[in-house]
């Protein structure tokens, strides 16, 4: 259970700072076009990628030593770093998803203001 729940806390910790300087972006550039509001979500997950990167990989690089270890207890721990290592990949897809999920929010409301209007 404690795995699922780090998985879950670095995956969130990623979208959390992802949406979070995806929202700063939005503010400063005031987009009104669906042009411009693609661009600064490229804008704001070019800044941001690399330190949610960080963040897995430290995270991925911890437990390289716990799946290639051959010692005493390694029978047991093997199969329990797997998953946690498997899930960190997995992880990874928020980098991707949160961008695209803030994208297509901000068009849906760019779209209604201007069928409005």
């Amino acid at each position: 259970m404690g795995r699922v729940i780090a998985l879950f806390g670095i995956a969130t910790d990623d979208g959390v700072v992802m949406a979070t300087y995806l929202t700063q972006t939005f503010d400063k550039n005031l987009p009104t076009t669906k042009e411009e509001v693609r661009a600064s979500v490229v804008e704001a997950g070019v800044k941001r990628i690399r330190p949610c990167l960080m963040t897995t990989a430290t995270t991925m690089l911890a437990l390289l030593p716990v799946l290639t270890s051959t010692g005493r207890g390694s029978d047991i721990m093997i199969p329990m770093a797997i998953p946690s290592f498997g899930g960190m990949l997995v992880a990874l897809i928020t980098l991707f998803v949160v961008p695209v999920l803030f994208s297509w929010q901000r068009e849906i409301t760019l779209k209604k203001l201007n069928n409005e209007n």
